[in-house]
């Protein structure tokens, strides 16, 4: 059975949610690896909290961007929701480990990556 079959046996509602999940994963995605690129005061400091440089925050802006394009695409849409999913351990253990602050905003974005990643896996 391909993907694309699979996808097309899902119930409507089931369908509905992972889009809403997908465009919204994308937007907010977006946001961040522009602020991340933009040279946001805040992204800055966070990443100077991180220690490795700020080339680092251009590439997890690159990646988040990435990954919230490929989110929206149906052929990659699995792809791209294990890179965000990806991005989102390293933060939850970048918060745990070496930033502090609360880690809920990456935990909470790590599922809502995951459970895509879960239902557009490919068959």
């Amino acid at each position: 059975m391909s993907s694309s079959t699979k996808i097309a046996m899902r119930p409507v509602w089931l369908r509905w949610t992972v889009w809403v999940l997908q465009g919204g994963t994308a937007i907010v995605f977006l946001a961040a690896g522009g602020a991340k690129l933009v040279n946001a005061p805040a992204m800055v400091d966070l990443f100077e909290q991180i220690g490795i440089g700020q080339w680092f925050r251009y590439l997890t802006g690159l990646l988040e961007i990435t990954g919230a394009v490929l989110i929206l695409i149906p052929r990659q849409a699995f792809r791209g929701a294990l890179l965000l999913a990806s991005i989102m351990a390293c933060a939850v253990l970048a918060h745990l480990f070496l930033i502090g602050g609360s880690a809920l905003p990456a935990l909470i974005l790590l599922a809502i990556t995951a459970t895509v990643a879960w239902l557009q896996r490919p068959a």
